[in-house]
């Protein structure tokens, strides 16, 4: 059987709790559109969580990635297009703070995603949920991670449907923060399954 790594994150910044690692944790074993999903929790850390995504893709030998994670205040489920070579932004959960640091050296500037982001798009409408494509993974973490997925398959000519998806805050984090919108985690399940359903 294909197998899917499916990656979320832990809580970071101001947000208690990571909708992605809830999601990834009742998904981990289950099987899916002809693939068995290996859930893994990544860490919030810039010096480790790509080598953490290149560490399991090692280990499960995946047929395809889907790694996701929460944009707190966004209100769309939204597919990334591109990951870009840059790390910057807020510190992560170890306090550090890289500005304009470049991710790989012998990297591009930018690595397209190659899951199939049109057609998650057009299911996750058919069902009724709101979703775009989104341009800009930002530079944080979900970029670092989607970027470190991109760039070991492009440097290892191996063709392995890989990306990222962002998506809401749930009800549980958006009552403990207070300021940002959600779903529920029935439709964050469902919205997660279809973008699965596209591979």
């Amino acid at each position: 059987m294909k197998k899917l790594l499916l990656t979320g994150f832990e809580p970071f910044l101001d947000y208690p709790v990571n909708p992605t690692m809830e999601i990834v944790e009742q998904l981990d074993g289950s099987i899916m559109n002809g693939y068995e999903i290996i859930g893994k929790v990544l860490t919030v850390d810039f010096s480790k969580s790509g080598e953490n995504l290149l560490n399991e893709i090692n280990l499960a030998k995946p047929d395809a990635v889907i790694s996701l994670g929460l944009a707190g205040g966004r209100y769309k489920v939204t597919p990334e297009r591109i990951a870009i070579n840059c790390n910057d932004g807020n510190s992560d959960n170890t306090g550090n703070q890289p500005k304009n640091e470049v991710i790989f050296e012998d990297g591009q500037d930018g690595i397209f995603s190659t899951l199939p982001i049109e057609d998650m798009v057009k299911k996750l409408e058919e069902s009724g949920l709101p979703t775009e494509i989104s341009n800009s993974a930002g530079t944080y973490l979900c970029n670092n991670v989607m970027y470190h997925g991109l760039y070991h398959f492009k440097k290892s000519n191996q063709f392995v449907p890989c990306g990222f998806i962002h998506i809401p805050a749930s009800h549980e984090l958006a009552l403990k923060h207070k300021k940002i919108p959600s779903w529920s985690h029935a439709d964050l399940m469902k919205a997660v399954e279809i973008c699965i359903s596209c591979l």
